[in-house]
């Protein structure tokens, strides 16, 4: 914890523009185009907050037509209040158990944690987690990662949250569900808005695009994950929920325009 950050935002990459905050993550090529990404720090956003109002007071100073919002799934069910708080996770046995043969994941707390996977079952049932977890048992044996979420869902890959390590300590007690009806979500935001955008499921092994604003949808999963493929919101605690995606000219420089 902590090295990651360092990395993502460091003071080289720092830059200011109409009292906004951004990082510069550097260009990826998608297609044949070049894009460049950048980073917009927020203030960390509770439970309860608006999502427009959020977007308004650190995209608005930055946006220009023709870019893409990719917008992390934590900072818009936190929005939501779409969470799940620790004392109300009553710890069972098999929770108990089962966690004790779960793989740990560099990625973050995985179900490893009792309380995510007491969670987990909550949500699924007892017998769906049984079985994913004798078939993730089996999988090991023949080297193939991921079985267990196959089985259970994105919804509960989606469980965010636990984390005891966090910088922020609404995060040691809180577990964050994926949002509510990410689709509409990102069509509100391009009617409200008028920002294109991408809302998604991100870290450093795997990337899920839980939805996108209606003005894309001629742009496959494929090309929208390829844009933020190297995950330039971080997964520490860098405070950079949403991504600017600005196609560039190999000449152009790395600043807002």
């Amino acid at each position: 914890m902590g090295e990651n950050r360092k990395i993502k935002n460091n003071s080289e990459s720092k830059r200011e523009k109409n009292g906004a905050v951004y990082y510069v993550r550097g260009i990826r090529n998608v297609e044949g185009e070049l894009y460049q990404r950048y980073a917009v720090a927020t203030h960390f956003v509770e439970r309860g907050e608006d999502y427009l109002e959020v977007l308004e007071q650190y995209i608005r100073p930055l946006y220009k037509d023709g870019d893409i919002i990719s917008m992390s799934e934590k900072v818009i069910s936190m929005c939501q209040d779409n969470t799940v708080e620790m004392k109300d996770v009553k710890l069972g046995f098999w929770a108990k158990f089962l966690s004790k043969f779960a793989t740990k994941s560099s990625a973050g707390i995985g179900m490893n944690e009792p309380y995510k996977l007491q969670l987990a079952i909550n949500m699924k049932g007892l017998p769906l987690i049984l079985w994913a977890s004798l078939c993730s048992a089996v999988g090991k044996l023949f080297r193939k990662r991921g079985i267990f979420y196959e089985i259970v869902g994105q919804d509960v890959a989606g469980i965010d949250g636990f984390y005891s390590h966090s910088a922020f300590e609404t995060y040691h007690t809180l577990a964050v569900l994926n949002p509510k009806e990410p689709e509409k979500v990102c069509a509100t935001i391009k009617e409200k808005l008028g920002f294109s955008c991408i809302l998604a499921d991100a870290n450093d092994l795997n990337i899920e695009l839980l939805g996108h604003s209606p003005d894309l949808d001629d742009k496959t999963e494929k090309y929208l994950i390829d844009l933020i493929g190297d995950n330039p919101a971080g997964q520490d605690d860098e405070l950079t929920p949403f991504i600017i995606i600005r196609k560039r000219e190999e000449n152009e420089t790395d600043e807002m325009d």
